[in-house]
């Protein structure tokens, strides 16, 4: 029987996961590592530690775990981070670090000059998506301007996925739901690369070919077989950024399905029937030819439950310690006894595009406890959730049907307040392993083992989260909005140094 094997890069873990052809989990594995913040603002990965040592121990550790035979893998495919800015030699050699997706702030100096020199309506036009910290091509151009020789040396600009598959195959390919995430150097409705709006970022010949996520970029290497311990000749997909795979795990395929991704940002894709063209969201084609699709993320999601954890409840053991917090939350009532929470400390994405918006905590009085806090903490994240689907919503996208996934779908506390803030329920399919899980049925499909239809088999819905109304929610989710709007002069000017 043939089998398949999905691997995924996050933001502070890789996952593998190898199925048989009836969906099947049959081994599973994972690799911690960092996500490096060097300055405020910057966060980066190094290629080589982060990605390819954590692709070779999962590999291994899939067929030992397993017994599968490395010739009875019929393919692979691969996700990742992203959209990430990596600046390579052509055989592969990274010059730099990998700079993250939107939660690297650095380029905000060369996302303003873009705008104002090529046009906020040209940009949105052309390339479907204003410039903003997801966008890599004014951090290619932020390279150019602060390490110009590094630039000047530079043969290839990758993603994360990109030069992965790189390894595996020796080719350079990247798909076109990553590529579109090249603002301005992406036409979406020619869906090719295009030099004409900044011509002076970056030459063409350093982009990787485009190609569609199920289209086989290469097969496995003789050099990547003897580190992996696959078979050479395995063939291997092209690709894509990690919340696609996720998408297309738990079934997302149908125009008005939403995913919401629980991971360390909050991430949402929406599939719909035409092209939409919206600044506050991100816009880009599907897997596949003639299907589109509109994203949205916050910057810091997870990631701040890690950083409650490790910054207040020191003193509890690191294996139990959520289960802790989230039963003290649920102590504190709807609303957190009148706690609210801004989630940017990354900045944010979605809606409101401030790489210098800054995170806040606001309603504190000698009565509230830990407790409280964490509460504030999940409703503020989902709050902003909230105000993403309202940004769909304006935009005429209003979700059919949202299936939610990733790690925090296990925090019931986090999903039954995005629920209620939202006014949506919450599909979340039997099997939730995420972009993996997802890479590995792109490998079946892409390989002719599978057709789309066949993940609603391979991953049956298992429960709904409904959505309940709170009038302290009513009462707090405009103030959140308010809460920004009215210290935002006094974030810029702390990000400034003022």
């Amino acid at each position: 029987m043939p089998h398949f094997l999905g691997l995924d890069i996050g933001t502070y873990d890789s996952k593998g996961v190898l199925t048989d052809a009836e969906g099947r989990i049959v081994a599973t594995a994972n690799s911690p590592h960092e996500m490096r913040v060097p300055r405020p603002g910057w966060a980066e990965h190094k290629p080589m530690e982060d990605w390819w040592e954590g692709v070779v121990a999962i590999m291994r550790r899939l067929l030992a775990d397993s017994g599968v035979a490395a010739e009875d893998i019929a393919g692979v495919a691969l996700s990742a981070i992203g959209p990430c800015m990596l600046p390579c030699r052509r055989d592969g050699t990274p010059l730099t670090d990998a700079v993250l997706y939107g939660v690297d702030t650095r380029a905000a100096a060369q996302i303003a000059a873009l705008t104002e020199g090529i046009g906020a309506d040209t940009i949105l036009a052309r390339c479907g998506n204003a410039l903003t910290s997801q966008s890599v091509g004014p951090k290619i151009a932020w390279l150019r301007d602060e390490r110009p020789d590094i630039h000047a040396a530079t043969e290839i600009v990758g993603s994360s996925t990109t030069w992965l598959t790189h390894r595996l195959t020796g080719e350079w390919a990247i798909d076109h739901y990553t590529a579109a995430n090249f603002a301005p150097l992406y036409d979406i409705a020619a869906q090719d690369w295009t030099a004409d709006l900044a011509p002076d970022i970056v030459a063409l010949d350093r982009l990787p070919r485009l190609m569609w996520s199920t289209e086989i970029a290469g097969h496995v290497t003789e050099a990547a077989a003897a580190e992996t311990g696959l078979a050479p000749g395995t063939p291997v997909t092209c690709g894509t950024i990690d919340a696609a795979a996720e998408a297309v795990s738990v079934g997302v395929r149908h125009p008005g399905d939403m995913m919401v991704m629980y991971g360390s940002t909050i991430f949402v894709i929406q599939l719909t029937a035409d092209r939409i063209t919206d600044p506050a969201l991100w816009t880009a084609p599907w897997l596949w030819p003639g299907e589109h699709a509109a994203m949205a993320g916050l910057a810091t999601s997870g990631t701040l439950t890690h950083w409650f954890r490790d910054r207040f409840a020191q003193e509890l053991d690191r294996d139990t310690a959520f289960a802790t917090l989230a039963a003290e939350a649920q102590d504190s009532p709807p609303g957190a006894r009148g706690l609210l929470f801004l989630p940017y400390f990354s900045g944010e994405r979605t809606p409101i595009h401030d790489p210098l918006a800054k995170g806040a905590l606001f309603g504190l009085n000698l009565t509230h406890s830990r407790g409280d806090i964490y509460r504030a903490v999940l409703e503020g994240i989902a709050m902003g959730t909230a105000h993403v689907t309202e940004t769909y919503a304006a935009a005429g996208e209003t979700p059919q049907r949202i299936l939610a996934v990733g790690g925090g779908v296990k925090n019931a506390l986090w999903m039954q307040a995005t629920s209620d803030l939202t006014g949506l329920d919450q599909t979340v399919c039997r099997t939730t392993q995420g972009a993996s899980y997802g890479d590995a049925f792109l490998a079946a499909v892409a390989t002719g083992h599978a057709g789309r239809a066949d993940i609603d088999r391979w991953n049956p819905a298992a429960r709904t989260v409904e959505a309940a109304r709170h009038d302290a929610y009513a009462r707090q989710f405009p103030l959140f909005k308010r809460l920004y709007t009215q210290t935002r002069d006094i974030a810029h000017a702390l990000g400034r140094g003022a």
